[in-house]
């Protein structure tokens, strides 16, 4: 088994984004607009700088490559219900009425 440093690893998260935004042929500045992040967060990501993980997460909801964070969710979470999550379409909450 191969060990990468968190640097290593970072790296190449960010040449994968990077394919991914380009396969969808769209601007860092676009990808920045539609993530509802900063073009410096978006660069960050695609070179393995320092970066949130919230702006991580933005970057790959808006490009769709999510899947592999489904492992991840937390056990009470239905597969369908983060998958929802992940593409931002999460149904909120109502508040009861207070009429019966």
């Amino acid at each position: 088994m191969d060990f990468f440093t968190i640097e290593e690893l970072l790296k190449q998260l960010g040449e994968h984004v990077r394919g991914h935004r380009l396969g969808m042929n769209i601007s860092q500045q676009e990808l920045a607009k539609r993530s509802g992040i900063s073009l410096k967060a978006v660069r960050n990501i695609e070179n393995g700088a320092n970066s949130t993980l919230e702006s991580f997460v933005a970057v790959c909801r808006s490009l769709r490559v999510t899947d592999w964070m489904a492992s991840m969710a937390p056990p009470e979470m239905s597969r369908d219900d983060f998958e929802r999550y992940m593409r931002g379409t999460e149904t909120k909450r109502k508040r009861a009425s207070r009429h019966v």
